[in-house]
């Protein structure tokens, strides 16, 4: 791996296109880093409103539904706050607009660390491609760190509303096929993820047991890299 890991305490912005993703991709770290004191604030780019095969469902109500199996989740995890915008599920794209809310909620919570997906990883095997607002979160969550939070001239007009410039010191991306940093966690942490995303009944039709099985096969296997019990890898970026 490349290099040696640096210990921080700041804010947390975990930006996610799913009301689910957050859990999947990194809510074991997350979930540590707010037992030990980080705060950890979570920000979900479209509402979920088709995150369902039955035709008869309102997408109206399934995005209710979804908005508070998030905010539930969140507050299992630990994190300090949950916020998912309206955007609707499948429409993500990265727009001037997007970008405004991102940079708006790093500077709010002051962010030193943002996490989301790798965007570039796109092939996983033969066996899937990666959802196209997966991919699309990944990007305008770099593009609102970098140039963006902390440049006072992109959304000046936050710096009238009392916000200040943010800079971002790293960024860690999931769902990666290039980690550079494979962060452990224990046992509680791991629980905290798999008992979170059983949190979101409406996305756990086949029950919460296959998830459990496959993200600890995954998490274990990372583990093992670093003598660990568990573990999520990451492509992380220093930016200072």
């Amino acid at each position: 791996m490349a290099d040696e890991p640096v210990v921080r305490t700041g804010p947390v912005l975990a930006v996610f296109a799913h009301p689910d993703d957050m859990e999947i991709c990194a809510g074991g770290v997350l979930a540590k880093w707010a037992a030990g004191g980080r705060e950890v604030h979570l920000l979900v780019l479209t509402n979920g409103d088709r995150g369902s095969s039955d035709p008869s469902l309102s997408r109206a109500a399934l995005a209710r539904t979804r908005l508070a199996e998030t905010e539930a989740a969140a507050s299992y995890l630990g994190l300090r706050s949950a916020r998912v915008l309206s955007t609707h599920d499948g429409e993500l794209q990265n727009t001037t607009a997007m970008r405004e809310a991102v940079v708006r909620r790093v500077r709010e919570v002051r962010a030193e660390t943002v996490v989301s997906c790798d965007p570039t990883a796109v092939f996983f095997e033969n066996r899937y491609y990666n959802h196209s607002d997966h991919r699309m979160a990944g990007w305008v969550a770099l593009d609102s760190v970098f140039p963006g939070s902390g440049n006072p001239h992109f959304f000046s007009e936050h710096l009238g509303e009392g916000l200040g410039v943010q800079e971002v010191i790293d960024v860690w991306l999931g769902w990666t096929h290039e980690p550079n940093r494979i962060e452990p966690f224990d046992e509680a942490s791991f629980r905290k993820k798999v008992d979170g995303l059983g949190l979101h009944v409406s996305q756990i039709t086949e029950g919460i047991a296959y998830w459990d099985e496959a993200l600890g096969k995954d998490a274990r296997e990372a583990g093992a890299k670093v003598d660990a019990a568990f573990a999520e890898e990451f492509r992380v970026l220093n930016l200072s």
